[in-house]
């Protein structure tokens, strides 16, 4: 039986669940980072959502939220070394979705302390 080398036996679905594995594991970063660092930060749990400030252990939750989720669309989308597509498909994910995070939390509530944003 002949098999295709350049065919790596992934379907549609592979790719959009590469997609999202990469926007949640890019997402966990910056939740858990200033979760464990004890800092607030934004989450779509704050007042209002996505701008003020939640505790640091929501900050965490959230952050373990994500990681578990794009672990799953991860294994999912059956990446690996020799799926260079959906491993190529995964890191836009990662890459849209942490410029869009620091676009965002350029604008967010510090509180009291004034910041100048210099792009």
């Amino acid at each position: 039986m002949y098999t295709n080398p350049y065919s790596s036996g992934l379907k549609w679905y592979h790719y959009i669940a590469a997609f999202f594995a990469g926007l949640f594991l890019a997402n966990f970063v910056p939740h858990f980072v200033n979760g464990i660092s004890g800092d607030p930060f934004p989450s779509p749990f704050s007042n209002p959502p996505g701008k003020g400030l939640s505790s640091p252990l929501i900050n965490v939750l959230w952050a373990l939220f994500n990681l578990l989720v794009g672990y799953l669309l991860f294994r999912v989308s059956k990446i690996s070394h020799r799926t260079k597509l959906a491993l190529f498909v995964f890191f836009i994910g990662v890459a849209l979705m942490s410029v869009n995070l620091s676009i965002h939390f350029a604008e967010k509530d510090h509180g009291d302390v004034p910041v100048k944003v210099i792009p």
